[in-house]
């Protein structure tokens, strides 16, 4: 996918997250876009038009009433000269004004006067995000058409936690690549994709459970979407927010992720991601074990084998992917673990140097044909590449 030559109008709203907008002007720029920007006056109490000015290599449009541009219809020129416009961030104030038709500055009134599609990246106070208003506006600026990324959950500036933080630059790069090139492919296919740790109740308030964030796995249902593909994200818990266009199951325990997924079938493509745990504890407490009374020992059962149940289901996908998480021997480990599952590809990573839960991912790609090892790359890069190799995959199967 690529950006090259695509010119970028990009209007930089007001709050503290103003300043990822430095780093994705400078990450457009790299992989060849024009970025021109809107400095809205709220913007300009985060980031300075210097900087804004110094990295677009262009001036900075912030007024409304210049004389000069405005006799020249700016706002129009502004709004139509580019290929995309983009708001980052996007922040409940013009939010609400983009879905009211509102006008009243050169912000919202380029906005109103594009004829370009539009792409918002919202970032607010998690109360701001959660309220009635901004989910009704939110829903309105998805039936104009508007594209979203974001917003991610995760601790913000005010030390408040849940969804509300502005998606990072290469998120949006990635939703802005996805717009000019998409690879729609799999439309008309659906996919099934698990997510995430599960959790195994020792009682009410103790569980068994493991580090994974199901950042890959939502970024992998994601871009399976971008391609086309009717796409259904069986989730264990996990505060990331869930991509739009996917459909999204929650679940807590290995059985039922097992019961969704067999739920879903038939699909055409399922991808693994989970990290389900293996075992459970036989037996859960109905009320919380006092450390007096707590078992010296805890009976485990065995949980069900979701990715091997998928391979081997009488409703079995065209193709089936599963996941490796290595700390030893990565490869060998990786290749059993696709014969013993029955799967088609392991994508196989080694989580010894501590990768599970971060933003970047190293990973190999075992086939029945061999080996093929990735570079190391952002999670979002993994699953942008796994979906085209998807894509491939399954186009030949269909020819």
């Amino acid at each position: 996918m690529s950006v090259q030559g695509k010119r970028i109008l990009l209007v930089i709203g007001g709050g503290i997250a103003a300043y990822k907008t430095l780093e994705l002007i400078r990450q457009l720029q790299k992989r060849g876009a024009g970025v021109r920007a809107i400095l809205t006056d709220a913007g300009a109490q985060f980031v300075t038009p210097l900087s804004v000015a110094s990295l677009t290599a262009d001036k900075v449009y912030q007024n409304l009433f210049d004389l000069t541009q405005e006799s020249e219809m700016g706002h129009i020129v502004l709004s139509r000269s580019a290929d995309l416009v983009v708001v980052a961030p996007a922040t409940a104030d013009l939010i609400a004004k983009m879905a009211a038709g509102m006008a009243n500055d050169l912000a919202t009134t380029a906005l109103i006067a594009t004829d370009k599609r539009v792409l918002i990246a919202p970032a607010m106070n998690v109360m701001m995000w959660e309220h009635p208003a901004t989910q009704r506006n939110i829903a309105t600026l998805k039936a104009d058409g508007i594209a979203i990324v974001g917003p991610n959950a995760g601790e913000l500036a005010d030390g408040e936690c849940g969804p509300g933080r502005l998606a990072e630059p290469e998120e949006i790069v990635a939703a802005i690549e996805t717009m000019f090139n998409p690879d729609t492919r799999l439309r008309g296919l659906k996919a099934l994709v698990t997510a995430g740790p599960t959790h195994e109740p020792i009682d009410p308030v103790r569980y068994i459970a493991n580090r994974s964030s199901g950042k890959q796995g939502y970024a992998i249902a994601s871009a399976l979407a971008d391609a086309g593909a009717e796409t259904v994200l069986v989730s264990g818990p996990s505060e990331l927010t869930p991509p739009s266009r996917v459909k999204l199951v929650r679940v807590e325990t290995a059985r039922q992720m097992w019961t969704a997924c067999e739920a879903q079938l038939p699909a055409d493509i399922a991808v693994c991601t989970a990290a389900v745990a293996d075992w459970r504890p036989e037996t859960a407490a109905n009320s919380k074990l006092k450390k007096r009374d707590a078992p010296a020992t805890i009976k485990l059962a065995e949980n069900p084998d979701i990715l091997a149940g998928l391979a081997r289901h009488t409703k079995r996908p065209s193709l089936v992917i599963g996941f490796a998480a290595e700390t030893d021997d990565l490869i060998a480990n990786a290749i059993a673990k696709r014969i013993a599952k029955g799967c088609d590809w392991i994508v196989a990573n080694d989580v010894s140097t501590g990768i599970m839960g971060g933003d970047k991912n190293l990973v190999h790609i075992i086939t029945a044909n061999g080996e093929e090892a990735w570079p190391e790359m952002s999670k979002i890069d993994v699953a942008k590449r796994l979906a085209v190799r998807i894509a491939d995959a399954v186009g030949k199967r269909e020819a």
